[in-house]
């Protein structure tokens, strides 16, 4: 029952098998002659307030792209912005932040190791100079 009453409420579109289906399907004999002309009537009204939406659609997009003229901004100011937001997206992590210290703390290590190896190549030159 469960099952049923969730298939009878599915949103998704209808995708592959089912648009064929449906498309192939004739339920045009199970309607009377009213149910057709009013379906078509709501079809008119369906396709008219679509074309409608996609009309209001352009505009508002025509005036965001005067928006941000009129603001400067532009592809490449949005891209950096963009970028930089990821960016410290990035940085603000607990995994970057763990590799950072990580890696400062091996590099500061690394500092010290080379220094010591440089003041022992140093005494060695130097002694071997005294002899």
């Amino acid at each position: 029952m469960e099952a049923q009453a969730q298939g009878l409420l599915e949103t998704e579109a209808l995708q592959g098998r089912d648009d064929d289906t449906v498309a192939s399907a004739d339920f045009s004999s199970m309607l009377s002659e009213e149910e057709r002309e009013e379906l078509k009537a709501e079809l008119v009204q369906l396709e008219d307030e679509i074309a409608t939406l996609r009309q209001v659609l352009s505009a508002k997009e025509r005036h965001l792209v005067e928006i941000k003229q009129k603001l400067g901004m532009n592809l490449m100011n949005e891209l950096k912005q963009n970028f930089s937001r990821s960016w410290y997206d990035v940085q603000t992590t607990t995994a970057y932040k763990k590799t950072h210290e990580t890696l400062s703390h091996a590099g500061q290590k690394a500092t010290a190791a080379f220094s010591n190896v440089g003041t022992a190549i140093s005494k060695k030159f130097g002694d071997m100079r005294r002899k």
